[in-house]
């Protein structure tokens, strides 16, 4: 599987007024690019555009694969919010791809990554029996169910405690090898440590922001990464 070079060009109004413009974001084919940026400014209407969903708003630009062309039917999309169906149990959800496309759901498959999110046990309960974090958890088991080369994660980790978050990115991180992911987030350890390529988003555009010159995921602790993690909140900070 060739890894997707995803390019986005353009700008999004809504209502008349302009929400961002001239924002030009280059995935990393086969690696992860972290999209931060104040609230509001936009990150998750991108996200959506890019998965060929529906935007409050009016689009002029591109959404291209420089490589093999359309990006319909190759890209998994994880929303911020977890659109479980309280209706399935989790095992249903983390399996729903498959069923709305008419196939046979490997089965084997969720209950392998239910338990790799540490929810084997809740297997068959419906989402309105869950924490927000098991939820979450189990909308990433079903992100990662769908298994395409392109992943789009809005905050998916945002609802977890420290060690849970940790472990869900490691396993997110390890699942997605090869992937190219754009992950939106807030958290500038969490871009620094898994980022290759780190854009920090604002109304006129972008710019992309250094990483570390080692290789994702990066330690803690290490000087040179708590450094760059200060750069970027300082550059946060000065962008909102």
């Amino acid at each position: 599987m060739t890894p997707p070079s995803v390019r986005f060009s353009g700008s999004v109004s809504m209502g008349g007024a302009s929400l961002f413009r001239d924002l030009t974001l280059e995935l990393v084919p086969g690696g992860w690019t972290c999209l931060l940026g104040p609230s509001g400014v936009g990150k998750s209407t991108v996200l959506r555009l890019i998965a060929g969903l529906t935007v409050d708003g009016s689009f002029d630009g591109t959404i291209t694969d420089e490589d093999a062309g359309p990006l319909e039917g190759r890209v998994a999309y994880m929303a911020q919010s977890d659109l479980l169906l309280p209706w399935l149990d989790l095992r249903g959800n983390v399996a729903l791809g498959a069923r709305l496309r008419g196939e046979v759901p490997a089965l084997a498959r969720a209950d392998d990554l239910l338990a790799r999110v540490g929810l084997s046990d809740h297997a068959g309960k419906r989402p309105g029996q869950m924490s927000g974090g098991m939820r979450q958890r189990a909308a990433l088991a079903r992100t990662l169910m769908e298994d395409r080369p392109v992943a789009l994660l809005d905050e998916p980790f945002s609802a977890l405690d420290a060690k849970t978050r940790a472990d869900m990115q490691e396993l997110a991180f390890e699942t997605l090898a090869g992937r190219s992911v754009l992950l939106v987030t807030h958290d500038p350890a969490e871009a620094v440590r898994r980022g290759a390529r780190i854009v920090l988003m604002g109304a006129d555009g972008a710019v992309e922001v250094p990483v570390p010159d080692t290789a994702a995921i990066r330690a803690v602790d290490d000087p040179v990464v708590l450094s760059a993690q200060a750069h970027l909140l300082t550059r946060m900070r000065g962008a909102a």
